[in-house]
């Protein structure tokens, strides 16, 4: 039996001011084909998931938190007990907008590692609007920062 355990896994930061453990996939002991999995910790006031796309489908379910979340030209809060579908080539961003933190979980299938992963700690994100589609209207800004050194 291989089992993930949360408490026992380290995790990333990113720029965008979020952890991601990765339950199923990437470093984490139990690997599948068909999808990845993993719990996310948006910092209060502006913790972010970054606006992206990737091929993947995609859902997020909101643990505990209030979110904004934006998909395409679509903008609507979300908070716990709330999941989203994302559909692939979508275009999408969830930003922290309490004074708590945001806690998540992702699912996306395939597989595999998405790009925007790399570009958010390279610095190399596109921007929202110049290089890629607008955030919709009144959106949080996109974090584009470069990981600290």
């Amino acid at each position: 039996m291989i089992i993930a355990d949360l408490n026992k896994i380290e995790g990333r930061t990113y720029p965008a001011r979020r952890r991601t453990q990765n339950l199923v996939g990437g470093p984490s002991p139990i690997q599948t084909q068909s999808f990845c999995m993993g719990y996310v910790t948006l910092d209060p006031n502006g913790g972010q998931v970054p606006w992206h796309d990737q091929e993947s489908e995609e859902v997020y379910f909101v643990i505990s938190g209030l979110g904004e979340m934006c998909i395409g030209d679509e903008r609507q809060e979300i908070t716990g007990g709330q999941a989203v579908n994302i559909p692939p080539g979508s275009f999408h961003q969830i930003t922290n907008i309490g004074d708590d933190p945001l806690t998540m979980l992702y699912c996306y299938g395939p597989a595999g590692d998405v790009a925007h992963w790399r570009q958010e700690l390279d610095g190399t994100l596109p921007k929202a609007g110049v290089d890629v589609p607008p955030l919709p209207d009144g959106a949080q800004p996109q974090c584009t920062r470069r990981a600290e050194q």
